[in-house]
């Protein structure tokens, strides 16, 4: 499970004046603040001047140079660089794993598992628990027990929520910091925890180029969210229509 709130692109005219100063060619920038209707010094509505949430609208003398600097590759497309995006995604510990070999051109604050884990019950909703089956089992404590436990994954996690709520009353009334313990180093990777962060168009391309036929769901959609973003093409490659930011 991943889940992307309040995303905000931001940059675009930053970066499209300093994607033309290589060829000192600003005049012939076609890009402004607007919105569907044009750009506002054309507009006859003041939506737009009126909407606290400003759109910009890339020209398209503008737009044809972002993609043509795009296909020769990122050395040439440093203009992604400062068009920048933030967004908060929750998702499960495992994926933030992965997430979080890209250390370039991101940054993230998360909710706390350390300060937080205690904060409320836990409940299945909390885990990323979607392919787990109820079906399929396997044997437990085998090596124990003659004929071992027969347990589905599903009702092991299960299992795993009652033994963290036992141990967060058993800290929550003593304070007792080996209860907590018991929390942390129980708690599943699929846990899903929240982080508002802070990525840019060229870190995105290389997500796209290399995640979007991952074998973990969450990097599957991750790619799709990206082609949601204004003028995602600019990342992916692919044209699509009604672009303005």
């Amino acid at each position: 499970m991943i889940k992307f709130e309040n995303y905000e692109v931001m940059g675009w005219e930053h970066a499209i004046r300093g994607m033309r100063n290589p060829m000192n060619s600003w005049e012939k920038s076609d890009s402004g603040f607007g919105c569907g209707a044009g750009l506002c010094s054309e507009c006859s509505s003041d939506f737009c001047c009126r909407n606290p949430r400003i759109c910009y609208v890339t020209g398209q003398n503008d737009h044809d140079l972002m993609l043509k600097l795009a296909k020769n590759g990122s050395v040439h497309a440093k203009y992604r660089r400062m068009i920048t995006v933030y967004v908060d995604i929750t998702a499960p510990l495992y994926w933030w794993k992965e997430f979080d070999t890209y250390k370039v051109g991101t940054v993230a604050n998360s909710c706390s598992t350390m300060h937080k884990i205690a904060e409320n019950e836990f409940t299945p909703e909390d885990f990323s628990c979607e392919h787990l089956d109820y079906a399929e089992k396997g044997i437990l404590l085998g090596n124990i027990l003659e004929d071992g436990i027969n347990v589905s994954p599903k009702n092991m996690l299960n299992y795993t929520i009652e033994m963290l709520n036992y141990f967060r009353k058993k800290y929550i009334n003593t304070a007792n910091k080996n209860y907590w313990w018991q929390m942390i180093q129980l708690l599943p990777s699929s846990y899903n925890q929240k982080r508002t962060v802070m990525l840019n168009y060229e870190v995105l391309a290389g997500i796209y180029e290399y995640r979007r036929e991952h074998k973990l769901d969450e990097w599957r959609e991750f790619c799709k969210w990206i082609t949601s973003l204004p003028y995602s093409e600019i990342i992916t490659g692919e044209r699509k229509e009604g672009n303005d930011v």
